[in-house]
């Protein structure tokens, strides 16, 4: 590591462990022919250091086509989001989703044809490393924080590229996989604090619903959404489409989540588009029809849902933020820009300002986790 002043301490200060490894939870073994495998398993690095002075661990939730990579280091070489909350006295547990790296695949998942996916490189350039260059939607204009080109054939790309792998399909089915597993490792190391990204952030919803005791605080980054319906971008004047059909019958889940008054078996949440927002940059949502139901197991609990300023969240994070607030889970809804993290993108883990949106992160756990 080099020792250049201008860095940030995270990248020029040595971190010492007092412990280092990796178990698994959440496994169970699986008839298969005449045998059985294992399936359900969930990958689990811990890494704690000597100066702990935090309560609750942290732990980091990859997104879509990630690993737990993304918190471990950056494509330019530099330390990642573990390394800075290992620096402010908190244990870190980074896990790779069940069916996801690390954590393997069944048998099951190869023998049907189609049940995995990797983005191409277009897609990766679009969504989260050269959206500017792209224009799908009205935000990206501003996308600075990248560090490099974005595109296939520069070396940050490359090595970002290189670390995306297949995952499988079933948005449901991952859903189901990481509540369960993500249940399982928090009744092992006991209460904990949730980051999650992107494609986990239902897994902090789900995860708290289950577990609500075990939950201490829920830093979201750009939680999948909004609710109920998936959204198409597609550039232009009219940017972006919504899909027909209910992708999300829980609004920002898949997987049920607790309601006050309870649903009947066959009782779906009832969706209404909202009004259009003065904003042409921002999506028009889909949210309860009222009176709302609440989420009780959610409630009370420290959240905060943090969005960059040129990703394709921007166009639709408040109105997950909307939903929660309806029904009745307090939180705190963070445009970075106006936290003074200007040109961030989706990835913000991995780009230039990392370290700095991480110290605003742990700053806001010691003013909210006591």
């Amino acid at each position: 590591m080099t020792q250049d002043s201008k860095l940030h301490p995270t990248d020029r200060e040595p971190i010492t462990l007092a412990d280092h490894g990796y178990f698994f939870v959440g496994g169970k073994y699986t008839a298969r022919g005449d045998g059985s495998v294992m399936t359900d398993a969930m990958y689990v690095e811990k890494f704690i250091p000597v100066d702990q002075s935090q309560p609750y661990p942290v732990v980091m939730f990859h997104g879509g086509g990630q690993t737990g990579t993304n918190f471990t280091g950056t494509p330019d070489g530099r330390r990642g989001w573990a390394h800075d909350f290992l620096r402010a006295g908190y244990a870190v547990y980074v896990i790779d989703q069940p069916e996801r790296g690390r954590s393997g695949h069944t048998a099951k998942v190869f023998e049907e044809e189609g049940s995995l996916i990797l983005y191409d490189t277009l897609r990766t350039e679009q969504r989260f490393t050269a959206p500017a260059k792209h224009k799908l939607w009205p935000q990206s204009r501003h996308h600075t924080q990248w560090p490099g080109s974005g595109e296939k054939g520069d070396p940050v790309f490359d090595v970002f590229y290189a670390s995306q792998v297949e995952a499988i399909k079933d948005r449901t089915e991952i859903e189901r996989l990481n509540q369960d597993a993500g249940a399982a490792l928090l009744d092992t190391i006991g209460p904990s604090i949730l980051v999650t990204h992107s494609q986990s952030g239902p897994f902090g919803w789900l995860i708290a619903d289950a577990r609500p005791d075990l939950v201490k605080a829920i830093l979201a980054l750009e939680p999948n959404g909004p609710p109920f319906r998936e959204i198409e971008m597609r550039g232009g004047d009219d940017w972006y489409v919504y899909e027909d059909a209910v992708d999300r019958p829980s609004g920002p889940t898949r997987v049920p989540l607790t309601f006050d008054p309870p649903l009947k078996d066959g009782e779906t949440l009832l969706a209404e588009l909202q009004a259009p927002s003065d904003n042409p940059e921002l999506v028009t949502g889909y949210l309860q029809a009222e009176p709302a139901r609440q989420l009780p197991n959610l409630q009370g609990i420290p959240i905060i849902i943090m969005i960059g300023e040129a990703s394709y969240h921007a166009t639709y994070d408040h109105i997950t933020s909307a939903f929660l607030k309806q029904a009745g889970v307090d939180h705190e809804l963070a445009y970075l820009a106006d936290k003074g993290f200007k040109g961030n993108g989706h990835m913000v883990m991995l780009e230039k300002n990392n370290h700095e949106v991480a110290d605003m992160m742990i700053g806001w756990l010691a003013e909210n986790c006591r």
